[in-house]
């Protein structure tokens, strides 16, 4: 039992591969955040759904140099800030028109070379460099860990990243909107809410076994 409010948990409703939809059913039943790890999947689900006004739009998935004015003009929430070089074009390119870009650090707390994000130890420099940026609201870390591992490890793994995201937060109490602790997905939810994420990203368990993808 992670003995927490509910409120203090949100969801985000990851899309990956489904129609819009299905995004439209999820939000005719109140759901408002969803997840994309394709910027243009994204942009043209977003498209398509731009009769409803209130969708929050979040990219979770790794963001190349060539996507990030893409990103940058249609997502509300990017979460996968590895680099210092994307937090500047996403800062760059985004609308004046637009509110400010919310943004995470992405923090690779596995290792794992094939996974985006920045290792642990060099997280909190990126984040200081990341927050003097204008036309980004750095809002807290994201991490992805190690599949198919056991549930010490992972809780490991897990606390790690929060130790982070409060060490962040003691440093800087000044910064009211460091808010966000994105971790946790539809196998290991149970184990990120009880190390302190604020925000859950679930695709399968909500919308089923994802289509194949089409080259």
């Amino acid at each position: 039992m992670a003995h927490r409010p509910s409120s203090t948990v949100g969801l985000l409703a990851v899309s990956k591969l489904h129609g819009p939809e299905r995004v439209r059913a999820l939000y005719a039943a109140g759901q408002r955040a969803f997840g994309e790890n394709y910027v243009q999947e994204g942009v043209q689900k977003r498209a398509a759904l731009a009769d409803l006004p209130d969708v929050v739009w979040h990219l979770i998935g790794p963001l190349q140099s060539n996507k990030t004015r893409a990103a940058a003009e249609h997502f509300d929430w990017v979460q996968s800030i590895d680099r210092l070089s994307i937090a500047e074009r996403l800062s760059r390119q985004r609308p004046d028109h637009l509110p400010s870009l919310n943004v995470c650090v992405q923090v690779n707390v596995s290792g794992e070379a094939s996974k985006a994000g920045v290792a642990p130890h060099e997280a909190v420099a990126l984040v200081e460099q990341v927050r003097a940026l204008p036309r980004l609201a750095l809002r807290g870390l994201m991490t992805l860990p190690a599949p198919n591992v056991e549930p010490e490890a992972l809780r490991a793994q897990f606390d790690q990243v929060a130790a982070l995201f409060s060490e962040v937060r003691r440093v800087h109490p000044d910064w009211t909107d460091w808010d966000t602790l994105s971790m946790g997905m539809s196998d290991d939810l149970e184990l990120a809410v009880p190390a302190g994420s604020t925000l859950v990203r679930v695709g399968t368990a909500l919308f089923g076994a994802r289509p194949k993808r089409i080259a």
